[in-house]
């Protein structure tokens, strides 16, 4: 599924540019996707546009976010440190922080691993049609070769 999502990151602008899901799918396949990957993605990509179309909320400078023991579980502590470290670099606000939590949620197993949640962090900007800072890429990208600024 992440190799999908990262797919489209790579050749969509924004996901108002990617075609409806039966042309999509399509798509997917001809470029040698599984129709298994792709309804996966496809489902977390609707979890997405649903999350960003509520994406609202203020958060005062004093207030925490503890997260319950299913959600350390689940995310693990690699993840959550990293959740933290975008929100302590002022890149990662709190509603654009319960989306990242939302959607990887919502992917099954756990802990979620950390490259996975880097790509769900991306979709969330993508979602959004925030392109985030040069240097928060830096840290989303592994590879120098996968790095495609938009």
């Amino acid at each position: 599924m992440f190799d999908v999502l990262v797919y489209l990151y790579e050749n969509y602008w924004r996901p108002d540019a990617c075609p409806d899901h039966d042309q999509l799918t399509r798509k997917l396949s001809s470029v040698g996707f599984e129709s298994d990957e792709i309804q996966e993605a496809l489902s977390w990509l609707d979890g997405l546009a649903s999350a960003s179309e509520s994406y609202v909320g203020d958060q005062g400078p004093g207030a925490l976010r503890v997260y319950s023991p299913q959600e350390q579980d689940h995310l693990g502590e690699e993840s959550i440190g990293f959740i933290s470290f975008l929100e302590s670099a002022g890149v990662l606000p709190p509603p654009m922080r319960e989306m990242v939590i939302d959607r990887a949620s919502a992917i099954n197993g756990g802990p979620i691993d950390l490259e996975d949640l880097k790509i769900i962090v991306l979709m969330v900007f993508w979602s959004l049609g925030e392109e985030p800072d040069a240097l928060i890429l830096d840290e989303l990208f592994v590879a120098a070769e996968d790095r495609l600024i938009h």
